[in-house]
């Protein structure tokens, strides 16, 4: 079975081999026979009667990753010096940091910056509130708050281990929207004490993104949040996914010469109950389909079912 390579799942090697010919033609061979996609070949250095080269190699998983590399330490003339990963190399350090966005090569630039100069920057955000979105970051800042409970396909892992998630969705807004986001991760579970937490840093931000939050409890922290909050607040699981899939059905309709409000026998099938698939099948009626199928890991959802279900699942079968 052919198995899709990815940088993920990819390593950087140098080896040492003997400068002979087809030498490296052996460890490409053998990379490409055990399944690996080869990436660049560079030079690094000379040793003896040996080159050194640098090679990297994207795999499928780590099962693979690790055949590959027994395969080609077997190979006579050959010796691997070093491996890297280089998913783990991209972390090393975290994935983002904060830059300074004027100089401070003086005194005069320190005193405008910091004291006293801040002082009146300060008295005018007090005078009128909403000047902190012209005179702080908070115009293009948002909050990425997550506990960490519904990453990925991991599950829940808790804040500490879900921190390389939320550092990438910070790379995302800042690369693709030009905002910037700080990661924020909750020790808790409790609805009410995440809800009083992101109330107690809103001041600071022009919009709360949440993140990774499990159902059925992530519906109730962003209606309760949408409540009493001022600023926009988001959560992506469930949003940016249901977006995502309306978009590909009215694409495919209008490839199709259809339209989404006219057609009566569209039955959508969403596969999981979770914050995507109900924020979907929402999303969805209110852009005009009317039949549905939801399933999730005990079948399908139906009136009066008693296995698996919660208030939002209550109200989705109803």
């Amino acid at each position: 079975m052919i198995r899709t390579t990815s940088a993920s799942y990819s390593i950087l090697m140098r080896i040492e081999l003997s400068n002979k010919p087809g030498m490296l033609g052996k460890v490409v061979s053998a990379i490409g026979k055990d399944g690996g996609n080869m990436g660049s070949v560079d030079i690094v250095g000379f040793r003896d009667s040996c080159i050194i080269r640098d090679i990297v190699v994207s795999t499928a998983d780590h099962e693979m990753m690790q055949r590959i590399l027994d395969v080609v330490k077997r190979i006579t003339g050959v010796n691997v010096i070093d491996i890297a990963d280089r998913t783990f190399l991209a972390h090393v350090g975290g994935k983002i940091e904060i830059r300074s966005k004027i100089p401070l090569n003086s005194r005069d630039d320190l005193a405008m910056a910091y004291t006293p100069g801040a002082a009146r920057i300060c008295e005018a955000i007090h005078e009128d509130p909403e000047r902190a979105y012209d005179l702080t970051i908070k115009k293009n800042t948002i909050a990425i708050v997550s506990d960490g409970t519904a990453v990925l396909g991991l599950g829940d892992i808790g804040p500490k281990a879900a921190m390389p998630v939320m550092e990438g969705k910070a790379l995302l807004f800042k690369n693709f929207g030009g905002v910037d986001a700080f990661p924020i991760f909750l020790d808790t579970k409790v609805p009410d004490e995440i809800i009083e937490t992101v109330r107690r840093i809103a001041p600071g931000f022009g919009g709360i993104n949440l993140e990774d939050i499990s159902a059925p409890r992530c519906f109730e922290v962003e209606n309760r949040l949408k409540e009493i909050l001022e600023i926009p607040v988001f959560h992506d699981d469930q949003h940016g996914t249901a977006v995502v899939i309306l978009a590909g059905l009215l694409n495919a309709l209008k490839i199709t010469g259809k339209d989404i409000k006219n057609i009566k026998n569209i039955l959508v099938v969403v596969n999981g109950l979770g914050a995507a698939g109900v924020a979907a099948i929402n999303l969805l009626r209110a852009a005009g389909a009317t039949r549905f199928i939801g399933c999730d890991r005990k079948g399908i959802l139906y009136r009066g079912r008693k296995e698996n279900m919660n208030p939002v699942k209550e109200k989705v079968a109803a």
